[in-house]
């Protein structure tokens, strides 16, 4: 948050308090609009209000919270963003970040202790999301812009032959930017219907519906086919269990021809830098209560990848998105 509080003597718990209060009051904020209201000029807590059909008083009691947490500024009446809000919340960009982390806090985790008491996923994860399709939609447009943003890179190091499979890509982003790199390669893409849906709108603009193919499953059951030189695993392995993960990377490596490869996309246990490795742990926490997944190290995936029967494992930090890496296998020839 932007205020920086250290411990003091007291219960170690206080300054989490003020955090979390931080980042829900900042969650109402956008989802009453409070942060795109002030984007243009300053405004009272009244006319705010008035702006935003809100109660005058609690509008007032949010801006005064906001001040205090780093968010607003103050000059006499009136309320202003600070540079950081403007630039990072006051518009449709990170903010649906934001907004889609804020909702998985707040609503989903109410079962966390059921999950760990367990050992098993107190929510259907993604069954969850489909019961919110404004959160669902927030969820795939935030892979397809991660993708976007990291795809050139990502695309230097994938092989990448005539026939590539991508599992969970349902956005389409990397098969359509390795397909338009590489004229002679045709792609299938296996994902859930509702996932599928942002891809066709992209394989369509990119005219690419004649090499992109789009089957709508799970791909569990799916029989995967054969013969494939390249099979793209991205951000799918954290989200299930490690016995679901040795069974999919067999079945993997079946759908692949000889010296064909396997590229999985996936989040670093650890991290130098000490945010990245704190959202490591939330994001494996989440993943553990919603999936029964977690933020596996690498030697786990390479265990499994051998196990496979896949060889010539190397790993690829990411300079695009720190904290991820690309794990290539290939299967002997």
């Amino acid at each position: 948050m932007p205020l920086h509080l250290e411990p003091g003597e007291g219960p170690p718990s206080f300054v989490d308090l003020i955090s979390t209060a931080a980042y829900r009051s900042m969650a109402a904020a956008l989802r009453l609009g409070v942060f795109a209201a002030l984007s243009p000029k300053p405004l009272t807590s009244a006319d705010l209000a008035r702006t935003l059909g809100t109660d005058p008083r609690g509008t007032a009691l949010l801006c005064e919270a906001l001040v205090a947490f780093g968010y607003l500024e103050q000059a006499d009446d009136t309320y202003s963003n600070t540079a950081p809000t403007q630039k990072w919340l006051s518009g449709n960009g990170y903010s649906e970040v934001d907004r889609f982390w804020a909702t998985v806090l707040f609503d989903s985790w109410d079962g966390l202790e059921d999950s760990i008491r367990t050992g098993k996923p107190a929510l259907d994860f993604y069954g969850w999301l489909s019961d919110r399709p404004e959160t669902l939609h927030r969820f795939q447009t935030m892979l397809s812009s991660h993708a976007d943003s990291i795809a050139p890179e990502v695309s230097t190091h994938v092989p990448v032959g005539s026939t590539l499979l991508d599992l969970g890509g349902g956005h389409a982003k990397y098969a359509i930017r390795l397909c338009t790199a590489n004229p002679t390669l045709h792609a299938t893409v296996i994902d859930l219907p509702e996932a599928l849906a942002v891809g066709e709108e992209a394989v369509a603009k990119s005219d690419l519906t004649d090499r992109i193919t789009l089957r709508p499953g799970d791909y569990d059951s799916l029989d995967l086919g054969t013969d494939f030189d390249t099979v793209l695993l991205f951000n799918v392995v954290h989200g299930r269990p490690a016995p679901a993960n040795q069974d999919l990377l067999t079945r993997v490596a079946a759908a692949l021809r000889p010296g064909g490869s396997v590229v999985l996309l996936e989040h670093d246990e650890h991290s130098e830098d000490r945010a990245g490795d704190a959202f490591a742990r939330v994001f494996s926490l989440n993943l553990f209560h919603g999936q029964g997944g977690q933020v596996y190290p690498t030697a786990e995936i390479e265990s499994w990848l051998t196990t496979a029967g896949l060889t010539t494992i190397t790993t690829h930090p990411l300079r695009t998105s720190p904290g991820q890496s690309l794990i290539i296998a290939t299967k002997p020839a």
